[in-house]
């Protein structure tokens, strides 16, 4: 397999946790190192460490029944063990509250880039999650 189909598949396992709720795959393929960071496009918005983002992509994924995306035109750009992975993701689902026994169904349009390390295999060292305003 070749380095850009890795990332896309470790792309993939990430976005997968959300179908799945196998969250346990989030801390694999991320780098449990103080170099680690995020931006989400959900509140809070600050620079994350990997505790907080997992944390709250767990969450996320939890929160949201029938999740969904997609991914468009990637861009993968490899320099040695590092790796840039720019795209156009659509995600969608049911945003549920349990107090309220209610749903939301949501579709959100963005952008986003991860950063990459080979370390041996690949892993996330960086995410930018940006929505697209409607």
């Amino acid at each position: 397999m070749s380095d850009r189909e890795e990332i896309i598949k470790v792309i993939e396992t990430f976005f997968d946790a959300g179908k799945t709720k196998d969250l346990t795959k989030l801390k694999e393929i991320q780098l449990n190192d103080s170099s680690f960071s995020s931006f989400s496009d959900v509140p809070p918005y600050d620079l994350k460490d990997f505790a907080t983002t997992v944390m709250l992509e767990e969450l996320r994924f939890v929160s949201i029944s029938d999740y969904d995306y997609k991914i468009t035109n990637p861009k993968i750009s490899v320099f040695d063990d590092t790796a840039v992975a720019a795209f156009e993701l659509n995600q969608k689902g049911m945003l549920v509250d349990n107090k309220a026994f209610t749903g939301e169904h949501i579709s959100i349009n963005g952008r986003a880039t991860f950063v990459l390390v080979k370390r041996p295999t690949w892993k996330i060292v960086h995410i930018h999650l940006s929505k697209i305003k409607d």
